[in-house]
């Protein structure tokens, strides 16, 4: 089956469209490096590295494009105010993004450009753009003139004579809607010379700039959240096709992750969740599967309860793993029914909640197994577990070599054994009462023991 995504511009699910026969081209809108990520931060770049390792994984090779927006006017508003260079809190900001990635196994882009590297490609593209009159110089600042663009709103699927309205008034502008691709340098701000005078570029400007460096004029899929549809994504599109440049074929968009209440989770909101708080109170993987079991164009409105959701459904997974390895050993991924359903999901839009349930199905198929001495069956459903959970990076042994269920639970883990070790004692006395309550005990918390040949196994119900 071929890899059939929604496309934002059609608003239909359709086949991947490539401009190369088995490679991948894809721009993802990273970060504006103005502050410490947030975890809605980090789901974009979860379900992205989904999509990036589902292509690996279907023999694809991808060029990755992410780029940091490392000048912008919050960045320089910031700095500002913490009395240091822009460059230097975007470089404080960036390399906290880079472990908040590293922190959950995200895969390195190909390429991670930053806008204050690519002057030149940009003040290159906004030129061609002046030249074939599709933008105007003004004041020291450059126009996109949004009336030269007649495929304006197709991707955001709004009327621009609408969006006209209430719009405010801006004298340098011949049309409100029009957008800046270069502004005129301010006294203090950083500013890099143009043909048009000092100044520095707009914030649409730069992607088209960067994609079409890295990507070329036509490539395969641009990403990023429902948030940039509009006016981002809307005015890099009209600013790409007045160049003349084909640009995306696939536009494809996730859903955001809100605070309690359905609110947008943002730094001027006071409501974020650092990642570097959550890494204190959740270990990475069940971060990483909170994060990314919901569908990617589903919202995620963040929650204990959902963390504690993601800590059983991992914690049942790693407890499986750890278990059947130390009965079977090592096992290699095999071919066996459920890949192919497995497939399907992540064929079909990216369907990862599907392709959990087939995990998860696999996974209570197993511990059947594991109960039942079925050694030669509980290897190949162990083998086909660890494949998929190769693919959403969720292998508690290849992908967090320190994170069975010991290491992510050493307190329950040590506790369970008391539980276990005084059952044991109870049983040994004939004390069947007792160590049938501690047994209960035990169930009633979620925690089934299995008494086999090799002694007594736990895992999470």
């Amino acid at each position: 089956m071929t890899l059939r995504l929604y496309d934002t511009r059609t608003r239909t699910v359709r086949p991947l469209q490539l401009q190369r026969p088995g490679h991948v081209g894809v721009y993802v809108c990273g970060p504006t490096v103005q502050a410490t990520p947030h975890v809605g931060h980090l789901r974009s770049a979860v379900v992205l590295d989904v999509l990036h390792r589902w292509l690996l994984a279907t023999g694809h090779t991808v060029t990755f494009v992410r780029n940091v927006t490392d000048v912008d006017d919050k960045i320089i508003h910031d700095a500002g105010h913490n009395d240091e260079p822009f460059w230097a809190l975007a470089t404080r900001m960036m390399n906290a993004f880079t472990r908040a990635y590293d922190a959950v196994q995200v895969l390195p882009p190909t390429v991670e450009p930053r806008v204050t590297g690519h002057l030149p490609q940009i003040t290159a593209l906004i030129a061609l753009l002046v030249d074939n009159g599709t933008a105007y110089e003004s004041g020291g600042d450059v126009y996109l003139s949004v009336k030269a663009v007649p495929s304006y709103g197709e991707i955001s699927h709004q009327d621009p004579n609408k969006l006209r309205q209430g719009e405010a008034d801006d004298t340098l502008k011949r049309d409100p809607l029009d957008f800046a691709l270069w502004k005129a340098a301010k006294p203090g701000e950083p500013q890099w010379p143009s043909p048009w005078g000092p100044g520095r570029p707009g914030w649409h400007i730069e992607c088209s700039a960067m994609a079409v460096e890295y990507l070329g004029t036509a490539f395969d899929l641009h990403a990023g959240g429902l948030d940039l549809v509009f006016p981002h994504h809307e005015n890099e599109n009209a600013q790409s096709t007045a160049a003349g440049h084909a640009f995306a074929t696939t536009w494809l968009h996730h859903g955001l992750v809100t605070a309690k209440g359905g609110e947008k989770m943002s730094k001027s909101l006071g409501n974020s969740v650092l990642v570097s708080d959550a890494l204190r109170q959740v270990p990475a993987p069940v971060l990483r599967y909170a994060l990314g079991s919901a569908h990617y164009r589903s919202t995620v409105e963040w929650s204990d309860q959902v963390v504690a959701d993601a800590a059983a459904a991992y914690d049942r997974i790693a407890t499986f793993v750890r278990n059947a390895t130390e009965a079977v050993g090592e096992t290699a991924p095999v071919e066996q029914p459920g890949w192919e359903e497995f497939a399907a999901a992540l064929d079909d839009d990216l369907g990862v909640p599907q392709a959990l349930a087939v995990l998860h199905g696999a996974v209570r198929r197993g511990n059947t197994q594991l109960a039942d001495r079925e050694l030669a069956g509980l290897a190949g459903t162990l083998g086909l577990v660890r494949r998929m959970l190769t693919v959403l990076c969720l292998d508690p042994i290849s992908d967090w070599p320190t994170s069975g269920s010991s290491e992510l639970t050493p307190v329950v883990d040590r506790l369970v054994a008391l539980v276990v070790d005084a059952r044991a004692q109870a049983r040994e006395r004939k004390d069947w009462a007792q160590a049938d309550a501690l047994r209960d005990r035990l169930t009633e918390a979620g925690i089934v023991l299995e008494d086999t040949a090799d002694g007594v196994r736990w895992r999470l119900a």
